[in-house]
């Protein structure tokens, strides 16, 4: 059996594992790289491989990083079977073709930058994929409940179990026949922080052969959730009663903004803000919020009986879903009052970009950065104190204050990994740590080495084979 990873391996986007064995290949995500100039390239190279030789597909969860080259992957000619939750399923159906749209538009807006600066270019900007493309990739999926044994091919069996990170996000549990014996192999995707609003903590898994494990944050603790709560009210009375300014929130359209409405909510209740006025701006988001409502049997208990409290108390919590880019637009035009949650996450697409635009200026706003951001990323440069940054071809200086709120990520922190992999009744025969950057990644080894006693760790190299038994 052979494992390479040709993406997530240094680096925390781009996730895509190929396993061959002896009775045939597959892969686990097929997942977009973002952020940084070399994203677009990275992404036009990926795939660079025999697609008849793939069996089939395993996803892990809906974030693009892990799903977003599954328009190309079909338009390079796949035709089998992709894998994955129900829920994911139906998240793909609002993201894939929402990807592909963003596509097409900035596709169009370089080529009519180019030809307003009179470049010349070898080859005119062209999308990574159509919407058309991905509407066609959609046919491909195949949707299987959590803990339900299948067999997506020939000697391999598989189960998804919930991962906890966001709506059907999940680990997957896979046996292959090698060699007259079974091999177990787990593949984490990304899991999520115990203890967090909306879903239910990670499934532990008990034994593997080999596994892969996610270490975004593998070089550091969150800080609590109590203490976030704390800091974000604080934030928000000061900004929008003394300072009179607007809270720009960029965060992914699915899981991060649902969570965040959920905490918002929360503040509320407690009595700890007197009321808000949150608008979610991503059309996006706001399908991906109404198919968490459709698939509420995933949610904890907490966060059912908060639905309910804010569905009686819509006069202190006002919640406005915008679609259309007018009512989008109108927004620059509101100086303050307003909670803004825009996709996306990382602030390198998307109508936040916008909303950044008009709100970076001025020193009464604040933008609370709520996830991670990857290197490359404009997010990133916010966080690590850019005071100028380019929007639309225009130079801003940035004003606002800039708070990052690292407790409510939906990745698991190095205690919670490492408590996770507790949970294994033998260390496996190998751990690969991937989806992490190498600072990060080579953290989290060290920590199990120390903390577990477990041998035979990897910080996945990306197109490295790695023979296994």
């Amino acid at each position: 059996m052979k494992l390479t990873f040709y993406g997530a391996a240094g680096e925390v986007t781009g996730s895509c594992l190929r396993v061959d064995h002896e009775g045939g290949s597959f892969l686990v995500d097929c997942g977009l790289f973002q952020g940084g100039r070399e994203a677009d390239r990275k992404n036009r190279q990926a795939l660079d491989f025999d697609l008849r030789g793939i069996d089939f597909v395993l996803l892990t969860h809906a974030h693009l990083d892990h799903s977003g080259l599954v328009p190309r992957l079909v338009a390079l000619g796949y035709k089998r079977c992709i894998y994955a939750t129900a829920a994911t399923v139906d998240l793909l159906g609002v993201m894939l073709m929402d990807s592909a749209h963003i596509q097409e538009k900035e596709a169009e807006w370089a080529l009519r930058n180019a030809r307003a600066r009179k470049a010349r270019r070898r080859v005119e900007p062209t999308p990574l994929y159509t919407v058309e493309q991905a509407r066609s990739s959609l046919g491909r999926l195949r949707a299987v409940s959590y803990d339900t044994p299948y067999e997506p091919g020939p000697g391999v069996r598989c189960r998804f179990r919930d991962a906890g990170h966001i709506l059907g996000s999940a680990v997957i549990e896979i046996e292959i026949d090698v060699g007259g014996h079974t091999r177990s192999l787990v593949v984490s995707g990304d899991l999520g922080q115990p203890m967090r609003p909306v879903l239910h903590d990670p499934t532990p898994i008990r034994r593997a052969d080999y596994l892969c494990i996610e270490s975004t944050y593998g070089n550091r603790a969150h800080r609590s959730f109590d203490a976030t709560c704390v800091e974000l009210a604080a934030i928000l009375r000061h900004t929008l009663q003394q300072a009179g300014g607007n809270v720009i929130i960029p965060a992914f359209a699915v899981g991060r903004t649902q969570e965040m409405l959920f905490v918002l909510a929360e503040l509320v209740r407690s009595g700890r803000i007197e009321r808000l006025d949150v608008v979610v701006d991503s059309p996006m988001a706001a399908a991906a919020t109404q198919l968490t409502v459709r698939h509420a049997d995933l949610w904890d208990d907490e966060t059912r009986e908060l639905y309910a409290w804010t569905q009686r108390n819509t006069d202190r919590f006002r919640l406005r879903f915008v679609q259309d880019v007018e009512e989008s637009m109108a927004l620059n035009s509101v100086g303050g009052g307003l909670v803004i949650i825009s996709a996306s996450g990382m602030c390198d697409a998307g109508r936040i970009r916008h909303h950044l635009r008009y709100n970076l200026g001025r020193r009464e706003c604040a933008i609370v950065i709520t996830g991670f951001q990857a290197a490359g990323t404009l997010g990133r440069r916010l966080v690590d104190g850019a005071r100028q940054v380019s929007l639309f071809g225009e130079r801003i200086t940035v004003q606002a204050r800039i708070h990052t709120i690292g407790g409510l990520s939906a990745h698991a922190d190095q205690p919670a990994l490492l408590n996770w992999l507790r949970h294994f009744e033998a260390a496996p025969r190998r751990t690969f740590i991937v989806h992490g950057e190498a600072e990060a990644a080579a953290a989290f080894a060290v920590a199990a080495e120390h903390e577990l006693g477990w041998p035979a760790l990897t910080v996945a190299e990306p197109l490295v084979p790695y023979l296994l038994g």
